[in-house]
C-alpha cells in the first residue's frame, strides 16, 4: 500500500466509483481507489462443469440465503458470501441486498437498459405533493447525460416523450415483428407508449466500469487501484473537521491500513457507502443518513401471454422475437384515484412460457411446451416506490462481518400506492393483450420483497437545506465538505427508470465540480 498522500481517495470501483476516477485522472488528479473484492480473472474462473459435476447439482452450497441470484452454484464465487458479510431484518419483512465485491462492482451485472430521469422525478413533488424534489432539474443532468451516453454507446430511437428523454443515441433502427407491432397498436389506442429498450452496447454490450471507465483512468498515470481493501471507517482530521482518508483491512491477510488524501470520494453502491458513513459516525448532521431507503418493486413475468398465430407450424419461429419498453404512462397528464406515480415494464417476445404456467405433466407437458415455443410474450413490471422515511437501514450492532465490522439492519415495506400501482400494472397489459388478440396465460401481481431490483437509492439524499439532506446539489457533504457521496443513495426520487445511466451522469457532474473546487483552491 503506497504511503503517499493522493489528491482524490475514491471508495468503490463500479459505475459511480469508475465514473469518478475517469473524469478526475482526465484532469490530471491523482486518485487511489479502494475496493473491497479482487481483480477477476474471469476466463479462469468460469465454471465450466455440467450441472450433474457440481457437489451441489447446480443449487449451491447449503448456508447461503436462497434470493436472487446468489444461491446457484454457477454464479456463488461472483456474488458476496453472506455468511462473511452477513445483514439483518426482521424474517416477517425480507430485504434483499444483492451484492459484487470484484473491480468494477456490480456494473458487471447490470442489465444495460439506460434510461434518462425527467422532470417527473426530478421534479415530483411538484406535480403530485409528495416528498420532496430534487435540488436539481433535468436541465442541470442533461449536458452529463449527454456525454455519458457515447461513452457506454446507449442504443435507441427519439420518441419525443416528456417522461422518457431522448438522448444521443445508436439509432437502433430495427423493425419490430408484427406480433409486436400488433401489440403496439392495441398499446397506443389506450394512449400508452411502448418504445425500443435502450440499452448501453459499449464493449460488445458488455459495457461496464471495468472495460469502459478504468482503463482510460488507468492510462493516464494517475490512478491507482487497490484491490481487496475492505474500508471500515473514514477518517477526520480533529483539527480541520475534514476527511483525510479511509482506515481499511487488507480483505485476505487482515492487516489494517490507512489511505490517506485530500478529498475522499464515496461511490461504493447505495447501501456500502451508507453503512460506511454510519459506522464513521460522519455526515449525518441531519438524522436521515440511512433513511428514505427506495427502489423499484420487481414483479418477473408479471404477465405472460401467447400469440396464436407463432404457435406450432402457424408461423415461422424464427421470425417472431424482439420485444420492447413500456415507459411510464400513469399520471402525467390525469390523476389516478389509488396511488401516485407510476410505473413501466420490458417484454420479450418470441421466448416460450415456464412449465409452470401450464397444467400437464409428463409428455402432455411437453407436447404442450413444444406447441407454445417462441410463441410467448413475457413481460416484466417495475414500479416507482415512493420515499418514505421510515424504510431505512441502520447499523446493528449486535452483529459484524468477518472482519469485525458492524452491519446493516434493514426495515422495509411497500404500502398500498406499490400494490395498487402493481395492480394496475397487470390488469392494463392482460388487457392491451388481449385487445391485441393474445391469450394471457398468466398473470401475477406478486411483488419480490424490498430490495430485489438491485436499484437500492436514496439513503445519502440530497438537498438544498442540510436539515433534511445528507447532501447538497453537487453531491457533496453538508458536514464535511471534502467528502462526496457520488452513487445511488444521493437519489431523492427514483422513479421507474434503471438507476445505473443517472448514477453515471451524477458522478461525473460531481466529479467536475470537484476538480473545480480543487483548482480554486476549496478543497
Amino acid at each position: 500500500m503506497p504511503a503517499k498522500e493522493y489528491d482524490v481517495l475514491i471508495i468503490g470501483s463500479g459505475a459511480s466509483g469508475g465514473m469518478a476516477a475517469h473524469t478526475l485522472t482526465q484532469k490530471g488528479i491523482s486518485c487511489l481507489m479502494l475496493d473491497a473484492g479482487p481483480l477477476v480473472d474471469f476466463p479462469r474462473q468460469r465454471v465450466t462443469k455440467a450441472v450433474h459435476e457440481l457437489p451441489y447439482r447446480g443449487f449451491g452450497k447449503p448456508g447461503r440465503l436462497p434470493h436472487v441470484v446468489q444461491a446457484n452454484e454457477f454464479n456463488a464465487n461472483q456474488w458476496v458470501d453472506e455468511t462473511q458479510v452477513p445483514y439483518t431484518h426482521d424474517p416477517e419483512e425480507p430485504y434483499n441486498w444483492v451484492r459484487v465485491r470484484m473491480i468494477g462492482g456490480k456494473s458487471l451485472f447490470w442489465a444495460r437498459m439506460s434510461f434518462r430521469l425527467s422532470d417527473y422525478e426530478f421534479k415530483a413533488k411538484d406535480h403530485d405533493g409528495f416528498g420532496d424534489n430534487w435540488p436539481i432539474g433535468y436541465s442541470d443532468l442533461a449536458p452529463y447525460y449527454d456525454k455519458v451516453e457515447p461513452i457506454f454507446r446507449v442504443s435507441g430511437r427519439k420518441e419525443g416523450l416528456a417522461q422518457l428523454p431522448d438522448g444521443v443515441f445508436l439509432e437502433d433502427n430495427s423493425p419490430y415483428h408484427e406480433h409486436v407491432q400488433r401489440f403496439m397498436a392495441a398499446a397506443k389506442e389506450r394512449g400508452i407508449p411502448v418504445t425500443k429498450i435502450r440499452r448501453s452496447l459499449g464493449r460488445g454490450q458488455f459495457a461496464s466500469s471495468f472495460n469502459l471507465l478504468l482503463p482510460d483512468a488507468l492510462a493516464t498515470g494517475k490512478l491507482t487501484i487497490v484491490p481487496n481493501a475492505v474500508v471500515r471507517e473514514i477518517t477526520i482530521d480533529k483539527n480541520t473537521g475534514l476527511a483525510d482518508g479511509a482506515n481499511f483491512l487488507d480483505r485476505q491477510s487482515r492487516r489494517e491500513m490507512h489511505a490517506k488524501a485530500r478529498v475522499v470520494v464515496l461511490g461504493a453502491s447505495c447501501l456500502e457507502s451508507t453503512r460506511i458513513l454510519l459506522n464513521s459516525g460522519i455526515a449525518n448532521s441531519s438524522g436521515v443518513l440511512g433513511h428514505y431507503l427506495h427502489d423499484q418493486f420487481y414483479i418477473t413475468q408479471s404477465v405472460v401471454a401467447i400469440v396464436p398465430a407463432a404457435r406450432g407450424n402457424a408461423a415461422p419461429r424464427a421470425g417472431f422475437g424482439g420485444g420492447g419498453y413500456i415507459p411510464r404512462f400513469r399520471n402525467l397528464k390525469t390523476k389516478e384515484k389509488n396511488f401516485i406515480r407510476g410505473y413501466a415494464a420490458d417484454f420479450g417476445a418470441g421466448g416460450t412460457p415456464d412449465a409452470k404456467y401450464i397444467p400437464a405433466y409428463g409428455e402432455e407437458l411437453q407436447k404442450a411446451l413444444e406447441s407454445y415455443r417462441g410463441s410467448a410474450m413475457s413481460f416484466t413490471t417495475m414500479g416507482e416506490v415512493l420515499p418514505r422515511f421510515e424504510n431505512h437501514a441502520r447499523i446493528d450492532k449486535n452483529v459484524v462481518d468477518a472482519w469485525g465490522i458492524p452491519v446493516l439492519r434493514f426495515e422495509a415495506r411497500y404500502t398500498d400506492n406499490e400494490f395498487n400501482m402493481a395492480k394496475d400494472a397487470i390488469d392494463t397489459y392482460s388487457e392491451v393483450c388481449q385487445a391485441a388478440g393474445f391469450e394471457v396465460l398468466a398473470r401475477s401481481d406478486k411483488m419480490h420483497p424490498p430490495g430485489y431490483s438491485i436499484h437500492e437509492l436514496g439513503t445519502c439524499r440530497m438537498g438544498d437545506n442540510p436539515k433534511t439532506s445528507v447532501l447538497n446539489k453537487w453531491n457533496q457533504s453538508h458536514d464535511v465538505k471534502n467528502l462526496f457521496v457520488v452513487d445511488g443513495s444521493s437519489f431523492v426520487t427514483g422513479g421507474s427508470q434503471n438507476p445505473t445511466l443517472t448514477i453515471l451522469s451524477l458522478s461525473m457532474r460531481a466529479s467536475e465540480y470537484l476538480a473545480e473546487q480543487m483548482r480554486a483552491g476549496n478543497l
